[in-house]
């Protein structure tokens, strides 16, 4: 049983929960707004409203902290594929929509590609020394395999398709977009970040990705 403070109040326990959640909120934050190299342990703990200690407590370091954000946002999008239950549906629609989801993915979250362009800048040194990364790919792959096998037997997707680079196709095609949207639109003399750009720009990626597909 906790003992008293001397202000007569029973110090409140600590939600280990809760404490992991507030500094993964918050450097993912921090190493999006200034990278790796530039955040700063202090400035997570205090977006995170605890005490840096804790970082070392729940984490080990900094670099273990990154790893840990890398994974979160590698999971969340990994967890909407999962929800589109690929599996289910005709090979047509289910490449479609994993399609339209990538895309919607990263229009939804910006520090995605921020991350990934700061963790490629560093050669991938902690994706590389992730056990759980390859893990989460492995089950996509083996699904897009699938769902081409079965578009060909259905006559209606050509023989020979890789899905690994189908999907590296389909992330690219998407992420180049977002990734450079202030460079295109500046190169191109549109707002290729409006509401009506990004919807065309969809429609087109769908499009450009289906077709291939057929025979």
């Amino acid at each position: 049983m906790p003992k008293k403070r001397s202000d007569g109040k029973r110090p409140q326990r600590r939600d280990p929960v809760a404490t992991r959640k507030k500094l993964m909120t918050a450097a993912r934050r921090e190493f999006a707004s200034s990278g790796l190299a530039g955040a700063r342990v202090d400035e997570i703990a205090a977006r995170a409203g605890v005490n840096k200690q804790l970082v070392y407590h729940y984490f080990g370091d900094k670099d273990a902290l990154y790893l840990a954000v890398l994974e979160w946002v590698y999971e969340e999008i990994r967890a909407q594929e999962r929800k589109l239950n690929l599996e289910g549906l005709p090979p047509e629609k289910a490449i479609k929509k994993l399609i339209e989801s990538s895309f919607d993915h990263l229009a939804a979250h910006p520090d995605f590609i921020v991350l990934l362009n700061d963790e490629n800048r560093g050669g991938a040194r902690h994706v590389r020394g992730s056990r759980k990364l390859e893990a989460m790919h492995s089950p996509l792959v083996s699904l897009v395999s699938t769902i081409l096998g079965q578009g060909v037997k259905a006559g209606i997707f050509r023989k020979g398709i890789n899905p690994v680079h189908l999907y590296i196709s389909i992330a690219g095609l998407s992420y180049f977009y977002f990734s450079n949207t202030p460079t295109l639109s500046a190169i191109f003399g549109k707002d290729l970040s409006s509401r009506a750009a990004r919807q065309a720009r969809r429609r087109h990626v769908v499009d450009l990705v289906m077709h291939s597909l057929r025979p």
